[in-house]
Order: structure tokens, then C-alpha cells, then sequence
């Protein structure tokens, strides 16, 4: 009876292996470095905002597209940071997270049947949220060798039903950070095919070695035809709060602020406001993160080496790949259940970033590793070990 009741879009997609390892995770009391909770202390500011909202009564509905108090700062940080220009009364929504932003952009612009280009690795939600909304996924890829974007798989999967290319700048899961180069490439890939480019850039302040973040929005031709993904989960260590933005031209911004509406009517209100706080922070406070976060990135790379493992170095975000081969285990789901167990560290197995039944990522786990440096010294001993 169960599975007559069951929509078609459902079929295959289950609860995701960063859902599952962080339960099991929490079954033996062990560090998770598989999911992005980011468990890092809020900036102050970000939580008395928010406190203070609840205890002026600021409980109700807002505006379907978000404060606009909240749009107006969201616009002044885009054209300052990213160097582009949006109206935050026709151009700015703030959606229930960054993955809010981009089911919401899915549903103004794209139709069942209709191909988008993911680059693998990508970011799961990416792809499930694409299934569920009937569209097909293509694949193009990144080399971990060398972060290096694989420009001749994007152009085996372009075809006559592309209608859109998705990136995360810089990437969860491998760490890439694209170059503009690149993002000039795939500018040109999008103006020549006609194609909207979604930008998930919510790791935008997060980039290592002096490299510098590039929003695709801001290079020649492309802000009428990208929409462009961001929030402050991972900014302010509020994943749990689900304040993220979408930036894009009116014209899709209309059809997204409905879409938003129907979905989720609008942001948490006195989080909303929480967030507009936390947008006072200085600009030091960015950098103070920033440089955490690359403390954290060589203490556990150097830890998986030592551990036997490859990582694959990220230049952005808080996640870095790495290949376990070294370490004999058959396959990632094997070695994600046989690292818990040894040493109650979770990590997500490869193949969750890679296209289903590919085997592409049968050798890799992924590793988060946005935790209190005392914490990741744990984890690190524990990796170092094995």
C-alpha cells in the first residue's frame, strides 16, 4: 500500500549520507567531521539581534522577499565584496538558507525535463533538489589532482536541453576555488548555449593562500544570467538559523519571490534580524574567520598524510577531499563505517559528491573541517594514529 502512495520523484533519493553519519555519529559519542554544522562560536552581535527580536515581539510574517532593512544591507555588502550592483527592493530575496535560494530559483526558471550541468564533485542538495523538480542532471567535472576545472567534460555535457550550469565558488565538497579564468570560460559556455548560471557562493569569505574569491555575477555578460546563491549559516556559524539570500535580475526575482512565498512564506523573522545585526561586524572579524579556518585546513591535511591518507588541499570553503587507498579499505562506504569505528571520527563517503553508480568517488571521503581548534586537535591525534 505504501509504495502506491509513493510520487515518482521520490524514487531514488534517500536521506543523504551526511544526514546518516552525523546520527551515527551521535550513536557512539565520536567527532563528526562529515557534516558542515560548523559548530564554531556566533559573533554576539548576530545573537543578542536576535534575542532582542524575540523579546521586542518581532514574531510575525515579514515581507515573502525578507526584511528589507535586511535586502538593503545585503545589497551594500554584494556591491561592496562581490562588486556588483542589485536592487534590494526587485533583486534580493532572503530564502530559508542558501538551498532555499536555489529551490526557489529552480522552480522561477526551470522546467521538467530540462538538463543542467553540475560539476562534480558537487554539492549533494544541488542534485536532489534538481531530481525532485523532474530536471535531468549532466555532468562535467573538476580535477582533485590539480582543482583544476575539467573544461572538455563541460562541453560533452552541453546538448539542446541544457538550460542552466550550477557551480559552488569555492566548493563544497573538494575546496576549489574557481579561477577567473575559468568563470570567463564558463561565461562564454553560458552566453554562447543561452544558459543561466547558478552561483552557490556561500563560502565566499572562506579562501586560503591569498587567492581571492570572483562572483560570477561580476564578470562581462553574465549578471543578467546568473542567479546567485548566499547566507550567513556559514559566515556568522548559524547553520541551524536558515537565513540565505538569492541575488538576481527582477525579471527572475519575480517569478522566485512567488516560488518563495509558496514554499516557505518567508525567513524566520527575529532571525532575520539577527542576521542584519550580525552585518555590523567589522571587517576584521571576516579575516579573524578566514584565518581560522586555514589553521584548520593545514592542521587536518597534515593529520590525514600522516594518517595515511591523500588529501587533496582545498584553496576555499571548510571541506577537503582525500583518498584513502593507502589505507586498503574496498570502497567509501567501507571506509566511512570502518573510521568510526576506529577512531568515532564521521566522514561522508566519495560517492555522495559524484554522479550515482559512477564509482568516481569509491576512494574518498570527505572531512569538514569547521570545528574549535581544540576539538580538530582531537580528531587530528585520532586521524594521525591511524
Amino acid at each position: 500500500m505504501s509504495e502506491r502512495f509513493a510520487a515518482k520523484r521520490m524514487q531514488g533519493l534517500v536521506q543523504s549520507d551526511i544526514r546518516r553519519l552525523t546520527i551515527e555519529c551521535d550513536k557512539v559519542g565520536g567527532i563528526n567531521l562529515g557534516q558542515g554544522i560548523c559548530d564554531m562560536p556566533t559573533h554576539p552581535l548576530v545573537k543578542q539581534g536576535a534575542i532582542d527580536a524575540i523579546n521586542n515581539g518581532k514574531a510575525i510574517y515579514t515581507h515573502a522577499m525578507g526584511l528589507i532593512e535586511l535586502r538593503r544591507k545585503i545589497a551594500d555588502k554584494i556591491k561592496a565584496f562581490n562588486g556588483v550592483s542589485y536592487d534590494p527592493e526587485t533583486e534580493l530575496c532572503v530564502t530559508v538558507g542558501s538551498t532555499g535560494a536555489f529551490a526557489i530559483g529552480v522552480m522561477a526558471t526551470l522546467d521538467p525535463g530540462d538538463e543542467v550541468i553540475l560539476i562534480e564533485p558537487f554539492y549533494g542538495y544541488h542534485l536532489n533538489t534538481l531530481i525532485m523538480a523532474g530536471i535531468t542532471p549532466k555532468y562535467a567535472h573538476v580535477d582533485l589532482k590539480t582543482l583544476a576545472l575539467d573544461r572538455a567534460s563541460v562541453e560533452r555535457a552541453v546538448s539542446s536541453k541544457n538550460r542552466a550550469i550550477v557551480i559552488c565558488n569555492p566548493c563544497n565538497p573538494a575546496g576549489v576555488l574557481f579561477s577567473e579564468a575559468d568563470l570567463k570560460w564558463l561565461g562564454d559556455i553560458a552566453i554562447k548555449h543561452d544558459l543561466l548560471i547558478f552561483a552557490d557562493e556561500i563560502y565566499e569569505y572562506i579562501a586560503f593562500d591569498g587567492r581571492k574569491h570572483v562572483s560570477a555575477a561580476k564578470l562581462p555578460g553574465l549578471r543578467e544570467r546568473t542567479l546567485t546563491l548566499g547566507g550567513y549559516s556559514k559566515t556568522f556559524s548559524v547553520t541551524g538559523w536558515r537565513i540565505g539570500y538569492l541575488a538576481a535580475p527582477a525579471a527572475i526575482m519575480k517569478r522566485a519571490a512567488v516560488a518563495n512565498d509558496l514554499l516557505y512564506v518567508c525567513a524566520p523573522h527575529p532571525l532575520q534580524r539577527g542576521v542584519l545585526a550580525g552585518l555590523d561586524a567589522p571587517a576584521s572579524y571576516y579575516e579573524d574567520v578566514r584565518a581560522e579556518y586555514e589553521r584548520g585546513r593545514n592542521m587536518i591535511c597534515a593529520a590525514l598524510e600522516k594518517g595515511g591518507f591523500k588529501p587533496y588541499a582545498p584553496q576555499g570553503s571548510y571541506y577537503v577531499m582525500a583518498d584513502f587507498s593507502k589505507l586498503g579499505w574496498t570502497d567509501d562506504q567501507t571506509a566511512s563505517r570502518e573510521l568510526l569505528a576506529r577512531t568515532k571520527i564521521a566522514a561522508i563517503p566519495g560517492g555522495a559528491f559524484y554522479e550515482p553508480g559512477s564509482r568516481r568517488g569509491e576512494k574518498l571521503l570527505r572531512f569538514c573541517f569547521a570545528k574549535p581548534l581544540d576539538v580538530l586537535a582531537e580528531a587530528c591525534q585520532r586521524l594521525e594514529k591511524l
